[in-house]
């Protein structure tokens, strides 16, 4: 490989730090990934960057050098050109389910239903949700400061009327002796 280390970290950059074909992260493996040459150098690919991928050790393991050179070959789905919406749909158990004969083939090659993968999509899916619930109740607190406020100032609003209603009351009875 003869990938600079700018260009490296431009792919890094671009993939925001995730295996771009199963989304593991960084974080998650503790360390750097990989740069995949899409089509391999041994099947004619290139250095460019529309040709480098960013890929967990795992995927770029099972990927190996593949590349379909004949027609009645199968293609892998090519991350940089197409979203994995298109080619997958991910499960309530985190398996993914093809969508197009791509996705089936890149699902098999990059074994994606990999026990370990599932449970961390399961996880990830986990963690929005708990995100999701942690800012929705943030925003709920919020709401009910505000309304502890507002309530604070009718209260006050409240008192005072009250004062005045006093007033006119003593006012109106001491007119009346």
């Amino acid at each position: 490989m003869t990938i600079t280390n700018e260009i490296r970290e431009q792919v890094r950059q671009r993939a925001n730090f995730a295996c771009e074909f199963c989304g593991v992260t960084e974080t998650d493996t503790g360390g750097e990934l990989t740069i995949d040459h899409f089509r391999p150098i041994t099947k004619g690919g290139d250095d460019g960057l529309g040709n480098l991928l960013y890929c967990c050790h795992r995927c770029n393991q099972y990927k190996l050098d593949y590349w379909s050179m004949q027609p009645d070959e199968p293609s892998l789905w090519n991350p940089r050109r197409e979203p994995a919406a298109q080619h997958f749909l991910e499960l309530d158990d985190g398996t993914l389910h093809p969508l197009t004969d791509e996705g089936a083939f890149t699902l098999n090659r990059l074994r994606l239903n990999r026990p370990p993968l599932v449970a961390y999509r399961v996880q990830k899916r986990q963690q929005v949700e708990e995100i999701r619930l942690l800012t929705r109740y943030r925003e709920m607190v919020q709401l009910l400061e505000q309304l502890n406020t507002q309530l604070s100032v009718l209260t006050e609003e409240q008192r005072h009327l009250l004062e005045e209603q006093r007033e006119l009351l003593k006012l109106l009875l001491s007119g009346r002796q």
